[in-house]
């Protein structure tokens, strides 16, 4: 499905809209769904563990502490995702082989791209809820994602007519 976020805050005035921080890096440039979040610190392996289950009609929300450090999601988890499919990432942290995510039919908002890979110690957290850019974001809410930003419901949203 396409969405559009400036439609959906017209139709939803009480939307939350995250701070305009993300860059949009997935084939999919519109991806939406119901949030399942993660948080964790330069560590992927709960993104890993995610990828790997089914995300239809899923969004993940990964808080990764805004570290620029090292990369959350690579090529490989991507096309997992994808395949498993995920609508898309929302990574409060960076990427990494962006050239192949781009191609990848997911979609994916990140605060940047960094080639270091994160070190895989099983620490993070599921299913929490976590704040960035401005939004208090709980699992079971629902996030919606193009280019002109990112917006953040207690709901369900249907695109206007």
């Amino acid at each position: 499905m396409q969405y559009v976020t400036p439609d959906l805050c017209d139709e939803y005035p009480e939307v939350e809209v995250l701070e305009p921080i993300f860059n949009n890096y997935g084939a999919k440039e519109s991806f939406g769904g119901e949030v399942v979040t993660i948080k964790c610190h330069e560590d992927n392996s709960l993104v890993k563990q995610q990828v790997d289950l089914p995300g239809h009609g899923k969004v993940m929300v990964v808080d990764g502490g805004g570290s620029l450090r090292n990369a959350l999601l690579g090529d490989m988890l991507a096309e997992k995702a994808a395949k498993n499919g995920w609508e898309g990432l929302v990574i409060f942290g960076c990427i990494r082989d962006v050239d192949i995510i781009m191609e990848t039919e997911l979609g994916v908002q990140a605060l940047g791209v960094v080639p270091r890979k994160t070190e895989k110690k099983g620490i993070g957290e599921m299913n929490v809820p976590v704040k960035f850019a401005g939004v208090q974001i709980n699992q079971g809410m629902y996030i919606y994602a193009d280019n002109n930003g990112i917006i953040v419901s207690e709901k369900e949203l249907k695109m206007p007519s």
